[in-house]
């Protein structure tokens, strides 16, 4: 149940009348970092690219230390950014007892949900606020909300535009096909066919808490004013030409292509991370002493762990590959319960066995920040939408080995656009094969020597240049929501 909200900041000035005053925009995110890193981007563009009033809900306490860190840096490094805070009585509990063993980041989207009715209009009502951008993990609860306020209340979907259409067309699918029948191929109309071994591992069990979810707030974009997504036309045409056109679903409101959103400097402050600083120098200073396109690095997000079988056999793959690398790993899906040393996960004998060819931590590393090094020829990744904008943005190529969730149509956006490649075969979460250190070796090689996938990779850099650039699809885009934010705006 939740306990208590407070806003931060509240008096930032007075707001004018008509539509030339600054719309003052709430963006209400949900959970991990994911979803709390494009809403801090979407933040920064607004406030400092369109000159918006612009509030961040950050729920409290966050489910991740990495979440924390990222919040009291943003709000260091652009104070007009204000804060919007609302405080979660636990949940644990009774999640663990309705959702045995859900993910904890599921968990707090539930708690976000239910917090919502008793809490969110409050909060928006004291910020008077003239729009309110919610996360599509809360759109089903946060859109009647502002709907009773008369609020506008536009939904961000973080992912891909083809993820998104997947997402507005499910409902559809469940209605034709009977929520208890077993889920096969989904062709979603002017899109593409998500094979059944693609669809989010989650969504085959009706009653897992991140179905529920799923299906409710599919249901609810219809209801929305309009939907931004972190995509570019260029990458994703039919899925964004299809969801304006209505062919997704015809009842569809405006949708707003405004990615890739670009990273944002931001420096973390407080004990844990200056604990971290030195390794942060070592993995720069290790990148800066490699030769140009001659690393692969190697990341599979901040939301789930490899089993140790396959750990290992990545391990043995990266060091049998023939190339520099440098890993990130991850032993727990949360951060604060991650505690092993890489020793116990790898063992002490592989880590000097690469010492000085490869380079192994646990610590979080500033990815954009490695991506754009020239050292950097290739991403191993699992394609969380996040790795997958970074990737566009710089123009490195990806080999692309997704682990659950939406990761799978996400991968083949990549194949699609020229990002990267798929190998559709390896395994995902849920599946017993694990992929073994001879093909992940061969894999590497191959993609590292593939000179056509990094001259692909580098038109959809360019690509992403013009969606972003003063007139580009995107930043039209994105003043187009401004402009109707300011159409509706209230007085403060």
């Amino acid at each position: 149940m939740p306990s208590s909200l407070s806003p931060s900041n509240s008096t930032a000035g007075d707001c004018q009348l008509g539509p030339a005053a600054t719309p003052h925009i709430i963006l209400f995110p949900s959970a991990g970092m994911g979803h709390l890193v494009p809403f801090t981007r979407l933040a920064v563009a607004l406030s400092a690219g369109h000159a918006c009033d612009v509030s961040l809900v950050t729920a409290l306490p966050t489910v991740s230390s990495a979440e924390s860190r990222h919040i009291a840096a943003l709000h260091a490094a652009f104070p007009a950014v204000r804060r919007l805070y609302l405080s979660l009585a636990p949940f644990d509990a009774e999640a663990s007892a309705e959702f045995p063993g859900a993910d904890p980041f599921y968990a707090r989207y539930e708690s976000l949900r239910r917090a919502a009715p008793l809490l969110l209009g409050t909060l928006l009502a004291s910020a008077t606020a003239s729009a309110l951008v919610a996360d599509i993990a809360l759109a089903s609860v946060a859109i009647p909300v502002a709907r009773e306020l008369d609020i506008p209340c536009h939904v961000f979907f973080t992912a891909s535009a083809t993820m998104l259409s997947f997402k507005a067309y499910f409902p559809t699918y469940l209605d034709a096909h009977g929520s208890a029948t077993a889920i096969c191929d989904v062709d979603v109309p002017g899109v593409c066919r998500v094979p059944r071994s693609s669809v989010p591992q989650a969504l085959h069990d009706p009653d897992d808490i991140f179905t529920r979810q799923f299906v409710a707030n599919g249901r609810a974009l219809a209801a929305a004013d309009g939907i931004l997504v972190n995509a570019f036309e260029a990458m994703e045409p039919e899925a964004v030409a299809a969801l304006r056109s209505g062919a997704v679903f015809a009842g569809l409101p405006s949708v707003f292509a405004v990615g890739p959103l670009m990273p944002v400097k931001l420096r973390e402050t407080g004990d844990e991370v200056a604990e971290e600083q030195g390794n942060c120098n070592d993995y720069r200073a290790w990148l800066d002493a490699q030769p140009p396109r001659s690393v692969v690095y190697v990341s599979f997000g901040s939301r789930k762990a490899l089993a140790r079988e396959q750990i290992r056999e990545l391990a043995a793959g990266l060091e049998a590959c023939g190339h520099r690398f440098l890993w990130v790993v991850k032993g727990a899906v949360v951060d604060r319960d991650d505690a092993g040393e890489l020793g116990d996960l790898l063992g002490e004998v592989f880590l000097r066995r690469v010492k000085g060819r490869g380079l192994v931590t646990k610590s979080w590393v500033e990815q954009d920040e490695v991506l754009e090094h020239p050292a950097v020829a290739l991403f191993v990744s699992h394609c969380g939408w996040n790795s997958v904008t970074e990737a566009a943005a710089r123009g490195v190529p990806v080999l692309a080995w997704p682990r659950f969730a939406d990761q799978r149509v996400n991968a083949r956006v990549v194949a699609r656009a020229g990002l990267g490649v798929w190998v559709e075969q390896w395994s995902w979460e849920g599946e017993n094969a694990v992929v073994g250190a001879e093909e992940i070796a061969e894999r590497v090689a191959a993609a590292m020597g593939d000179v056509t996938v990094a001259e692909k990779a580098a038109g959809v850099r360019e690509a992403a240049e013009r969606a972003v650039a003063d007139g580009g699809t995107s930043h039209r885009s994105l003043a187009e929501f401004v402009r109707h934010c300011r159409g509706r705006n209230r007085r403060c």
